[in-house]
């Protein structure tokens, strides 16, 4: 993957800063000062003053040579989370999604070439890794991530896959772009993206778009399943539809609460298939 250029505008002081604080994280809770410096490639002493600078701030705290996120963090995200209206509005219909089909769902909205969950409500936990509100995921693997791409713009699309390392995380990884991109078309036509075992090994997710007040994707909803308990044609019968009807719920609540838009709008020949026309197409296949 190629770096992008930076403009003459551009603040690396403040990206070093922020390299500090991302290098703490649910494993790495606590880092000695050689621990930062090591994580974000700084020297010592680099990072001694960001480490003191954050700490004056109130993003950090040392105790005996340790240094810890402090909850101030927490206000970084928060502005862009309540902005989104859905970690307010979405829980209600996600509860009673994950109570009808007795899985885990999650939200998540798209970050360059990953995907970062924004709302979850588990059941049970089925993956190796623990998702919370904040997690990354790589979109190409992920049903969510999908649905994501498969809604933006073809330029914007192109960019992001020019970047993409497509990694075969499982055996049954998509790791062909030329696939991926027929595949992208095929998600944006039908409004779902169904993926098995690609991110992890055991793990089944249907994905469904949520859009603005201008229909464009913004965000994406998910059911995740052990492969052992539902397969894809269980979940395109019996959970797709289901997840259909959530999403639109929350839209409605989202504009009814008159909070911002979702997301930035995309081009009207970027947006997947409406829910209509895939309730019209489910109802044919039944």
């Amino acid at each position: 993957m190629t770096e992008q250029p930076r403009s003459a505008d551009f603040v690396q002081s403040l990206e070093r800063g922020l390299a500090v604080i991302r290098a703490f994280d649910s494993e790495r809770p606590e880092l000695t000062l050689s621990d930062v410096a090591r994580a974000t490639g700084f020297t010592r002493a680099t990072a001694r003053r960001f480490l003191l600078t954050l700490s004056e701030l109130g993003y950090v705290s040392a105790t005996d040579g340790h240094f810890s996120l402090c909850p101030r963090v927490l206000e970084l995200g928060y502005s862009y989370l309540s902005s989104l209206g859905l970690p307010e509005l979405a829980p209600p219909h996600m509860e009673r999604l994950v109570a009808q089909v007795n899985e885990s769902s999650s939200i998540s909205v798209l970050d360059d070439t990953d995907i970062v969950y924004v709302v979850r409500v588990p059941t049970r936990r089925i993956m190796s890794i623990t998702l919370s509100v904040g997690t990354r995921l790589p979109s190409y693997c992920t049903s969510m991530g999908r649905v994501l791409l498969a809604g933006l713009p073809e330029h914007e699309l192109e960019r992001l896959l020019a970047r993409i390392e497509l990694r075969p995380l499982t055996p049954r990884t998509m790791t062909d772009a030329g696939a991926l991109r027929q595949l992208l078309v095929r998600v944006r036509r039908q409004g779902y993206a169904l993926t098995d075992q690609e991110l992890e090994e055991g793990l089944r997710s249907i994905a469904v778009p949520i859009r603005d007040s201008a229909g464009a994707v913004a965000a994406a909803l998910n059911v995740s399943v052990h492969a052992s308990r539902a397969s894809g044609a269980a979940l395109r019968r019996d959970v797709l539809p289901l997840a259909l009807e959530t999403a639109t719920a929350i839209e409605a609540d989202v504009r009814g609460a008159g909070a911002a838009p979702l997301g930035r709008s995309r081009s009207a020949s970027s947006h997947v298939a409406g829910d209509d026309d895939l309730r019209e197409r489910l109802k044919a296949q039944d």
